[in-house]
Parts: C-alpha cells; structure tokens; sequence
C-alpha cells in the first residue's frame, strides 16, 4: 500500500514538473518574439536625412560657390531625363557620383535640375544621338546620384564631366567636374583645383564619387 502511495505521489510531482516546463517554455517563446521595426519606408527617409545632414555638416558656412567653367562644344539641347546615362557596351570604368545641390549658407535644394554629359571611356562624344547625356532633379534634400562612366582623355582635355544646375526658378550655373591624380590635368587650361570629384579608392566595383554643388544663393 505505501509503495503504492509513494507511486502515485512521485507521478503527481512528474506531472507537475512537466506544466512547469511547458510554461517556462511558452514564456521563453512569447519573450523571443521580435518587437516589429519601423517601416523600411521610414528608414530609407531617416536615412536620407541623415545624409543630408552630413552634407550640410561638412558644408562650412558661408561656403565657396563652384567655379563657373565654358560650355564647351558638345553641349546638346534637349537631353533626356535620367539618372543612368551609360547603357551596355558604352566604353569606360562603371562610375556613380553622388551628392547634394546647397546654397552657400549651406541649405539644401530641392528640385534642382542638374544636367551632365560627358566623353566614353575611349575620349568619344555621342554627337548624333544622347549616349552619356541626361538630366534629373534634385529630392526633396537636395539629393543626386548619377550612373555613368569615367570619361577618357582626348586631344587637349583631362578627364571630366560637363554639368549644368538649375535651381528652381534660378539661373543656371556651367561648370565641369575633374578626377584627382590624372597627369594631365595640369596641362588643361581649363581645369579647376575646386572642382575636384572625391574619388573612393580603385578596388571599388563600381568606382564611386562624391561632390556637392554649391550655388551662389544664400
């Protein structure tokens, strides 16, 4: 009768020790669930503001405005517009600048139109058609990235990248954009030390490159 007894008590306290553990366990589980996060929405605008922000935090006001640089001869009316100006089989190092459109106080513009065209890899203009040419707008923090090429040499000319902004309702400003470490940049009668691009290292796929615009507002 005892060992009976002594039977049914050690299968009570199995049996409790068992909805113990579970509850223990479903408490663990209910504990591990993860807390939802913000809207990928909400990030990528945090984000943007964030770089805004550190392009008007690396902006010292009152900032230098850009050196105004000539035309040049292969200027094309009417460009279309876009972000991505290169295409598949155009010659030159894949190449993404970025960066902001400010004023000299160091304020950011929105929707400022910036026009870019440029020579392939091999020094070639797309004179009949609009291959390497294209124009966008700045976001609402005065945002660009273009996708393109780095330009190649040609008969008296470094590598560079022709640019026109327009902020809105303004006037527009003409300048070019050079690549540090080229030889001949010092023998082209154009080039311009402040219109340097900040070029990321070479084992970069795609290169990339910052600069930010600053126009005489402000």
């Amino acid at each position: 009768m005892r060992v009976l007894l002594l039977a049914l008590i050690v299968g009570l306290l199995a049996a409790c020790g068992s909805v113990t553990a579970t509850a223990q366990n479903t408490a663990t589980a209910a504990t591990a669930t993860s807390v939802p996060t913000a809207t990928s929405g909400a990030t990528a605008t945090a984000s943007a503001s964030t770089n805004a922000t550190v392009a008007a935090a690396s902006c010292a006001s009152p900032a230098t405005a850009l050196t105004e640089l000539t035309e040049g001869p292969y200027y094309k009316a009417n460009p279309p517009q876009r972000s991505t100006i290169t295409a598949t089989g155009v010659a030159g190092t894949p190449f993404v600048l970025t960066g902001f459109v400010l004023t000299k106080s160091c304020a950011p513009l929105a929707n400022a139109r910036v026009d870019f065209w440029q020579a392939d890899g091999n020094g070639n203009y797309d004179n009949a058609g609009y291959t390497l040419r294209g124009w966008q707008l700045t976001d609402a923090n005065g945002a660009y990235r273009l996708e393109t090429v780095i330009p190649g040499l040609y008969p008296g000319r470094t590598e560079h990248i022709h640019v026109k902004v327009t902020p809105a309702g303004g006037q527009t400003y003409t300048t070019q954009l050079f690549f540090p470490g080229v030889s001949q940049n010092s023998n082209d009668s154009i080039y311009a030390a402040n219109m340097l691009i900040n070029l990321s290292s070479a084992s970069a796929t795609p290169r990339t490159g910052t600069f930010n615009f600053i126009v005489n507002l402000g």
